[in-house]
């Protein structure tokens, strides 16, 4: 009884030995199973890191290197076999440039010191980034490198290692110091192109733009400050005369010498300026008018002492001086400093030149001499010779000028007839508009003169029948430049110079030279416009044959409102329609 009671627990123990035994073989096969599922996705991981893009490597817990792919066996001509299972970075003198540490090792060992070792690093919560210049990469050509270093973790949160990617910049880092390097260039040539945009190219002072720029500074600071500011003006007489006798090469000398001697002869801190051609302006900052007038007399009295010119020729200049001042002269703005100067310059001119004037001299009443009858009437006579002496060579010198307009008929023919035809439309348009006797006046005058500059543009160009590059294009754009430039020297015609130079612009500023747009376009360059236009349309040209009378009138139509003046196509259009009623 007790043998069977023994063999019976014997039996319990013995399956319940062989369940257990059962349940360690089947824990064996899964923990089999399990191992060759993380080695599977192990290799898996490997076998992505292999073709990644960017160098990968990848250290275990212990820094000891589990992955290193193509890419980074490029990078570092370290073959991945003998890189493998090595965990004191024995690549890290051919790589980094020193033993250790490297980047990576922040991950793993977060107590590491890598100061100086890289230009920079971030850290954003435990991904580190890092970027290097390392001479030693692909063969010694060295490279700049970003890299991005991050822990792994097992799945219960444990630190098993490090992964580090490591991307190629040096491209990237090149054209950055490309475009620094452009941008210095381009910043350095942005001062340099305003810095000659502001000065005369022939003498070097400040230019007429550079004294508009200052002028509104100082005024606005001499308003504020109740300080005041004076402006002076001056204009070589009969310089003409110089450059007919002498030539223009002597002439420029000239002006050059001047300007020398009139930058010298002012304080430091005034404002020295080619105001175009033979006229000079001198700005004075916190001078009166008193002060101003005294050191206009004493620069009139030095240029009288000086020769310019050279071992040739040496010659003395006259000079017309003008003063204006702010406050003294009631002047309430910038502009109106340089409107009363110029005027005070035209009466120092008429008056014989060689002389300072200033609004003193322009405002005082003239002295009338105490004459017998026959004395006062021979002087009217005189006075009435003068004047018609006057007159007559002002009309001389009109018709000189109009006379070397037509010589741009010898490199355009097209312009001979189409000049008098849009001088005609012009002053038929400005007398529907009522303009008065003067602007007509200047409108015919303008008209006939407004493509003056054409004789500074290439015969071939007026000539060629086919298109025009952008360049001979830009040629045909100078052109009313050229004409206000030529005529910018005589001070009779100053009146048309605008007309001239704006009859190019469009009522929706998109003409040229400057784009100008709707009412800051001067009314006489407005009708001047239309008039040249429709002329052209109506005109064989020799790139093309004339338009019908209607084709042109309705393209002028339709350019109302964007290339014209809606209220002048309207009067032009009344005047082309009064000549057809009278045919």
């Amino acid at each position: 009884m007790l043998k069977e009671e023994s063999s019976g627990k014997v039996n319990v123990k013995l399956e319940s030995l062989r369940g257990k035994l059962a349940e360690l073989k089947t824990s064996e096969k899964h923990c089999r199973q399990m191992r060759e599922s993380l080695k599977s996705a192990h290799q898996q991981l490997l076998d992505i890191v292999e073709f990644f893009p960017d160098a990968i490597m990848v250290i275990d817990k212990n820094k000891r290197v589990i992955a290193w792919n193509r890419e980074l066996e490029e990078m570092t001509g370290i073959k991945k076999k003998d890189m493998l299972g090595k965990g004191e970075y024995s690549y890290s003198v051919p790589f980094y440039g020193n033993r250790r540490p490297i980047l990576i090792d922040l991950i793993t060992s977060p107590d590491e010191r890598v100061e100086g070792t890289y230009n920079y690093i971030r850290r954003e919560g435990e991904v580190l980034y890092a970027e290097v210049f390392i001479p030693s990469l692909y063969g010694g050509r060295g490279a700049y490198i970003w890299i991005k270093a991050a822990p792994l973790y097992d799945m219960d949160g444990e630190l098993v290692g490090g992964i580090e990617s490591i991307r190629d910049i040096t491209l990237r880092k090149k054209a950055e110091k490309e475009l620094e390097q452009l941008n210095e260039e381009l910043t350095r040539s942005n001062r340099e192109l305003k810095q000659m945009a502001l000065r005369d190219p022939h003498t070097g002072l400040y230019n007429h733009r550079y004294l508009i720029e200052v002028l509104e500074a100082e005024f606005e600071r001499s308003t504020r400050y109740n300080s005041p500011l004076s402006l002076m003006m001056l204009d070589l007489d009969y310089f003409r005369s110089i450059n007919d006798v002498y030539g223009h090469q002597f002439g420029d000398k000239v002006l050059k010498q001047f300007s020398v001697f009139l930058k010298r002869a002012v304080r430091q801190y005034d404002v020295v300026v080619r105001y175009g051609g033979e006229e000079f302006a001198v700005l004075f900052p916190s001078t009166d008018r008193n002060k101003a007038i005294s050191m206009a007399r004493r620069l009139l009295d030095d240029i009288s002492l000086q020769d310019f010119g050279n071992s040739k020729n040496s010659i003395k200049l006259k000079v017309s001086v003008a003063v204006a001042s702010f406050p003294d002269d009631k002047v309430i703005k910038a502009a109106d400093l340089i409107e009363v100067t110029d005027h005070i310059l035209n009466k120092a001119k008429e008056y014989g030149g060689n002389r300072v004037y200033s609004t003193l001299d322009v405002s005082a009443p003239k002295p009338v001499p105490v004459f017998n009858g026959n004395s006062i009437s021979k002087m009217k006579v005189l006075q009435e010779k003068l004047q018609k002496l006057n007159k007559s060579a002002n009309q001389s010198l009109i018709e000189a000028i109009f006379a070397f307009a037509k010589t741009i008929e010898l490199k355009d023919h097209y312009t001979g007839t189409h000049v008098e035809r849009t001088v005609h439309y012009a002053t038929e348009i400005g007398s529907k508009l009522g303009l008065s006797r003067e602007d007509l006046l200047l409108i015919r005058q303008a008209a006939i003169l407004h493509d003056l500059g054409k004789i500074g543009v290439s015969e071939t160009i007026l000539k060629k029948t086919s298109k025009l590059t952008p360049g001979e294009f830009e040629a045909i754009r100078r052109h009313p430049k050229i004409g206000a430039d030529i005529i910018r020297p005589i001070r009779l015609l100053h009146g048309i110079i605008p007309l001239i130079l704006y009859h190019h612009e469009r009522w929706d500023g998109t003409g040229y030279p400057f784009g100008l747009k709707g009412e800051d376009i001067p009314m006489g360059a407005r009708i001047i416009a239309i008039a040249d236009v429709y002329q052209a349309l109506i005109s064989n040209r020799a790139y093309r044959k004339a338009f019908s009378k209607a084709k042109a009138l309705q393209m002028i139509k339709a350019g109302a409102g964007t290339q014209f003046d809606p209220r002048i196509v309207e009067a032009f259009l009344a005047v082309i329609g009064k000549e057809k009623k009278k045919i």
